[in-house]
């Protein structure tokens, strides 16, 4: 008998399932590729899901909108969000499950009792912790008092999304019920936070699998981000990376500049300070990000975003803009409002723009006044 038979194993679901073994191995290097892992690695990813048993999965919804979950649900892998998690790990989660009131508790109750210290608790939403926490309730207790008893036997807390992972818009000033991110109430749980508003839907399943393959959470940045995902700024993977360089850019939504796809910056885009794989995963399916439907990015992954100021308007000072820089590098973003240019990749930027406007004149592109008013700029 095959050892995966012996045991409630991810394979052995998925053989139920009617998932053949070649798609099983499809999944096995999308899983690697998505975490940035090599491709050694994915004989570890597929030993790992032959050989231990699911991981449980009770996801608490709180304060929220449940766009993370839209956003989860619409995985660009079928077998990411259908497989691992809604018909194999999911024990509890009250928007998706088909059971509901007094059926619904009592299998979460009766898996977390079963899997007590090996489950995973995913919470979507922020807690409101004023006047004891009534501002959420659900079958009159309060989201405070839930996620307490949830977190008690769970071996890790995944914080989805931007109110779980930094209490989201409810948190706004002047947050009038107190609302607070996970972080800030469980404190003796490893938390990983994926932010975002949504987060991106296939981080969750590479952090799970990452778990079940070496047993132990991903590298995370100081901030309680996995790196694969939020290691680089969102402005490093961006299309329109190039004009930001040349100095092109789009003065209001409507303009030429705009219809050509130059760069969103002056119309207050966060991609310079913003840590996500919005350029390289995307939403939908992989088919696209906010910047590619022409809007600015908001710097919906990092903590505050809401209070950041002005989303349509730009950013005046900008630290740290190597290539390389990291979350845990960049220290302490300035940001604000301000009629002047933004000191960003000052000389190179400027040598780029030069040189591209003097290239599209010498090509009869553009016109020599063109030129002139760029240059002057």
């Amino acid at each position: 008998m095959d050892k995966s038979e012996t045991k409630n194993t991810y394979y052995e679901q998925f053989r139920r399932a009617g998932i053949s073994r070649r798609d099983f191995l499809k999944f096995a290097g999308f899983a690697a590729a998505s975490m940035g892992l090599e491709y050694s690695a994915v004989g570890q990813i597929v030993n790992a899901l032959e050989t231990k048993e699911r991981i449980p999965i009770i996801w608490e919804h709180f304060q929220e909108c449940t766009g993370c979950t839209e956003s989860f649900i619409r995985s660009s892998h079928p077998l990411a969000g259908d497989i691992i998690l809604d018909k194999i790990s999911l024990d509890y989660n009250n928007t998706l499950m088909a059971a509901s009131g007094f059926k619904a508790e009592e299998a979460k109750h009766e898996s977390m009792k079963k899997h007590h210290g090996k489950y995973i608790l995913v919470v979507e939403g922020a807690i409101p912790t004023k006047d004891g926490g009534i501002y959420c309730t659900i079958a009159g207790r309060t989201a405070l008092d839930i996620l307490k008893e949830s977190a008690e036997g769970a071996a890790a807390i995944i914080t989805y999304g931007n109110c779980s992972s930094t209490g989201g818009v409810q948190s706004a000033h002047p947050n009038p019920t107190g609302s607070v991110p996970v972080s800030d109430i469980i404190k003796n749980k490893p938390i990983i936070k994926v932010p975002g508003c949504p987060p991106i839907g296939e981080v969750m399943t590479a952090v799970i699998v990452h778990y079940l393959t070496f047993d132990r959470l991903p590298q995370l940045d100081s901030q309680g981000r996995p790196t694969e995902f939020y290691g680089k700024r969102v402005h490093d993977s961006c299309y329109r990376r190039p004009y930001f360089d040349a100095g092109l850019y789009a003065e209001t939504f409507d303009d030429e500049n705009a219809k050509k796809g130059y760069c969103l910056y002056k119309l207050g885009c966060r991609g310079p300070v913003t840590y996500n794989a919005c350029g390289t995963v995307g939403w939908n399916g992989g088919v696209g990000f906010p910047i590619k439907s022409g809007n600015p990015c908001i710097g919906c992954s990092e903590a505050g975003f809401w209070d950041n100021g002005p989303f349509v308007e730009r950013l005046t000072n900008v630290e740290g803009m190597g290539i390389e820089s990291t979350a845990d590098k960049i220290g302490k973003i300035i940001t604000g409002v301000a009629v002047g240019a933004a000191v960003v990749h000052g000389v190179a930027s400027n040598v780029a723009k030069r040189k591209e406007l003097k290239d599209g004149l010498k090509r009869g592109i553009i016109n020599e006044q063109k030129v002139e008013n760029k240059l002057n700029d």
